[in-house]
């Protein structure tokens, strides 16, 4: 059987742990027998970086810009008792943050929908799709202690380092404590607006973005009035002849009304509030591993990544010679995500229709009862038993429905 040609190479980013197994099992058994895969390679498991200062997370983000598609494995972001664990050098910041913030992009996470896979909310019959800011807030943020006595300011100075502005944080008299400082760019949230609006207009879908601007009234103030100019600017007839809606609301207003609404909507996040709430939905929706995620930058590059961790529990009992049933669907539709991109920007519609084919294939391999341990709980459709399978079964018969 002849392979499907690739013109031009993915980004293809290495990561940590039994996602790492995973993605090397995808690679051998769904996809290099039929495509002759090009890709250009970098490692970003945890030791790699360390060796390299985290210099291979930067090279892999330009190589982003060079190529315009990338595929991407779950990574570990390192607390200390990783950098014990791992003997790294320090605590290196989160790859995806570092890709985002070179990026300027927006992460959008879609709920892949498996028939016999039932929501835990049962009200949503439709997909929510979550669209997060992938810059500044806390990922970008300057951390330090306090001491008992200290007080702490923000300070802002011109370009020679001027004082202009000076603002009282917290007087530290009562007690130790803890300051952080965070920050965005008026550039940034502009093109999250403009990502958002033009992805919610092409997939008809209305939006709902939710803040805290009555709390937070400078630093979510200023999301509100970009979102709701660029909206007003550019969107609002074409939301209103396509049907669709944009709406501003709190974001505690927002979870209540995701939470009694049917779905069907393009859910905009703040980069924290996003992190936590496309968890949520994944999980509603079945489980992390049912969810797609890409990272969508203004001048059009894409990031396709797995929305979830690097499962080390399962990597664990991997190392220990014992079987383990881990889900790999999401890391599947990030593989499929960059190939279908790189098709289309390409004109190959061999490989676009091999990576539908795919994703259909895994489709109705679980639909037909065929699960890892996480799903089965999950699964009611009609009279079919749900049969348990480890790893590489589940991914064993996948190719067996995809050939």
């Amino acid at each position: 059987m002849k392979k499907i040609e690739m013109r031009v190479p993915v980004v293809e980013m290495d990561g940590d742990e039994m996602t790492r197994v995973i993605w090397r099992l995808i690679k051998s058994r769904l996809i290099e027998p039929f495509v002759d895969l090009k890709t250009d390679y970098y490692d970003l498991g945890l030791k790699n970086r360390d060796a390299t200062d985290d210099k291979i997370t930067v090279q892999s983000a330009l190589a982003v810009k060079k190529y315009g598609v990338a595929v991407k494995c779950a990574t570990i972001t390192p607390n200390a008792q990783r950098v014990e664990e791992y003997g790294l050098k320090k605590a290196w910041p989160s790859p995806n943050g570092t890709i985002r913030r070179i990026l300027d992009g927006t992460v959008f996470r879609a709920p892949i929908t498996v028939k016999g896979i039932t929501p835990y909310v049962g009200g949503w019959t439709s997909p929510i799709v979550i669209a997060r800011h992938a810059y500044g807030d806390i990922y970008n943020a300057a951390e330090l202690p306090a001491s008992s006595g200290e007080k702490a300011y923000l300070v802002i100075t011109d370009k020679t380092g001027a004082e202009i502005k000076r603002k009282l944080i917290h007087d530290f008299s009562d007690g130790d404590g803890v300051v952080q400082g965070m920050h965005n760019l008026d550039a940034s949230i502009t093109s999250f607006a403009e990502c958002c609006l033009a992805y919610a207009l092409e997939n008809r879908l209305s939006v709902m973005f939710g803040a805290k601007d009555t709390v937070s009234k400078t630093y979510d103030g200023r999301f509100k009035e970009i979102f709701n100019s660029v909206y007003e600017k550019k969107y609002k007839t074409a939301f209103g002849a396509a049907g669709i809606s944009f709406l501003y609301t709190l974001i505690d207003d927002a979870v209540a009304r995701v939470m009694r609404g049917n779905g069907g909507l393009l859910w905009v996040c703040k980069n924290y509030d996003g992190d936590v709430m496309s968890d949520m939905v994944a999980t509603a929706y079945g489980s992390l591993g049912l969810m797609s995620s890409v990272l969508v930058s203004p001048d059009g590059k894409y990031e396709f990544e797995a929305a979830h961790g690097t499962v080390t529990r399962h990597y664990y009992k991997h190392l220990n010679g014992e079987e383990t049933s881990t889900n790999p669907i999401a890391t599947i539709w990030a593989w499929t995500g960059a190939l279908k991109k790189r098709g289309e920007l390409d004109g190959n519609n061999e490989l676009v229709n091999f990576a539908v084919g795919l994703e259909n294939a895994a489709l109705r391999t679980m639909e037909s009862g065929f699960l890892t341990s996480d799903l089965i709980p999950l699964f009611k459709n009609g009279d079919i038993e749900p049969v348990k399978l480890n790893t590489e079964e589940f991914l064993n018969k996948i190719a067996k429905n995809l050939v």
